[in-house]
Parts: C-alpha cells; sequence; structure tokens
C-alpha cells in the first residue's frame, strides 16, 4: 500500500464493536479550523507583526449510516429491542439522554487506522422514505481530549489480523 495517500473507509469499531455499513460519499472530517488573533501594529498598515495561536484544527467525523436493522439502531440510538436476541422484531426508542462515549477507530482502505480515545457519538435518524434510497442516521463523533491526557486522535499503520 501506498502510504503517502489516506482514503477509503474499511471499517468503523467503538470499542471492538464494527459499526455497520457507511453510506458511499457520506463520511466528511469536519471540525474546525485553527483560530488565531492578529496583533496589529500603527506603523506596519500591511499585515500583521504578530500571530497568537489560540486553538489548534479540529475534527468533528459526519457520515450516513445506512445498516438499520434493530440491532444497529440500538446501537447507536440506545432504547430497546423487541423480541430476544437472535430474533429481534423491534426496536424502541430512547426516553432519556443516550451517550455513546468510548474508544473510536477507523481503518483506511489505504492501511492505516484513526484512532480516537474519547469520542462520543451523536446520532438521530434521517433520509426519505422513498424507493430511490434508503433511510439512515446521520451520526457526528465528537472528538474529545482523553480523561487520562494524551493525544485526541492518532493515525497509525493499521494492525495485520492473524
Amino acid at each position: 500500500m501506498n502510504k503517502d495517500f489516506i482514503y477509503g473507509i474499511a471499517r468503523v469499531k467503538f470499542g471492538n464493536t464494527i459499526i455497520g455499513y457507511i453510506e458511499k460519499g457520506s463520511f466528511d472530517w469536519g471540525g474546525t479550523q485553527p483560530e488565531s488573533v492578529d496583533v496589529e501594529a500603527e506603523q506596519v498598515p500591511d499585515a500583521p507583526v504578530l500571530v497568537l495561536l489560540q486553538k489548534n484544527g479540529q475534527i468533528s467525523p459526519t457520515f450516513n449510516m445506512i445498516q438499520l436493522n434493530y440491532e444497529q439502531l440500538q446501537k447507536l440510538l440506545g432504547g430497546t429491542l423487541v423480541g430476544t436476541s437472535g430474533n429481534y422484531t423491534g426496536w424502541k426508542a430512547p426516553t432519556g439522554l443516550v451517550q455513546l462515549s468510548g474508544e473510536w477507530s477507523i481503518d483506511f482502505v489505504s492501511g492505516q487506522t484513526m484512532t480516537i480515545p474519547n469520542g462520543q457519538m451523536l446520532s438521530n435518524l434521517s433520509g426519505k422514505l422513498s424507493l430511490t434510497e434508503v433511510s439512515k442516521l446521520e451520526c457526528r463523533l465528537k472528538v474529545m481530549k482523553p480523561a487520562s491526557g494524551g493525544v485526541p486522535y492518532e493515525i497509525n499503520d493499521t494492525p495485520q489480523e492473524g
């Protein structure tokens, strides 16, 4: 694999659980640009004399999840499953707030993996009901500072499965 490029979503995992199919072309890094303050001088009208960095840029990936079996709905939206394991017949929406927080990882087709030690998933049912597209969950992964410190995310070679 050519490690000069990062491309393609191979899989997204929450802990050790693989999240299902993601709609083609829906994954976006999102986030915010770095923030800075320009220090201006009266004697220098054409450019700042100093730029003070206020905040690094951040990512906040968004994607559309299109594999909406009952287990996937419960996994990403919370709520309860109806029926018995392996033979669920329905799903009930949660009655309280749902927080899906923990370690996330994104494996890229190009051979790298992004690890997010402390991410929080926010999801909602979306899309259109038609015969030309499927309903989806709009998902936003909020990347937070790990409670124990350290980096908010990193990218490394994908470990080889044995």
